[in-house]
């Protein structure tokens, strides 16, 4: 049947009882497999900007954190720069204050590479965030539906 239409015979599933096996463009096939493998691969991971000045006041810092939250909780990297312009440079002191608070606020939601560095102009740190604990959470709800389950019964 599949020489009669001019398309190729694939065995689908050669470990079923009775094996399985389909009438298709082989190529085509191929290439619909390597697509969806490529899709399956992991998304790399974003590396997210904030920007601070040493002089920035505290609830321009808490927006700043809270953006920073949103990033980290959907697995991006946040690079956070401090740019010191003009003779602000003189105090590198105040922008190493500001980034630590930013780590110290977001220390649920990620931890810092390494200390603030210098760079020029700019004194920069990036924060990584802290891996997903997804699985456990999960494991504690089924086996709190099973105590509800055997509660009822």
């Amino acid at each position: 049947m599949a020489e009669d239409v001019g398309l190729d015979l694939v065995l689908v599933a050669p470990n079923a009882e009775p094996p399985v096996a389909k009438i298709v463009d082989h190529g085509k096939y191929k290439y619909e497999q390597d697509k969806q493998k490529k899709d399956q691969k992991k998304k790399p991971q974003e590396v997210k900007g904030i920007k601070i000045s040493p002089n920035i006041a505290e609830n321009d810092m808490r927006t700043a954190t809270r953006k920073a939250t949103d990033f980290l909780a959907h697995g991006d990297k946040v690079r956070v720069v401090c740019r010191f312009k003009f003779r602000e440079l003189a105090y590198p002191d105040r922008g190493k204050e500001k980034l630590l608070w930013i780590a110290k606020e977001l220390e649920e939601h990620g931890k810092p590479e390494k200390e603030p560095i210098l760079n020029g102009r700019e004194m920069v740190m990036v924060i990584n965030p802290k891996p997903a604990s997804g699985g456990s959470q999960k494991k504690n709800a089924k086996a709190e539906d099973t105590q509800n389950s055997n509660e009822e019964v």
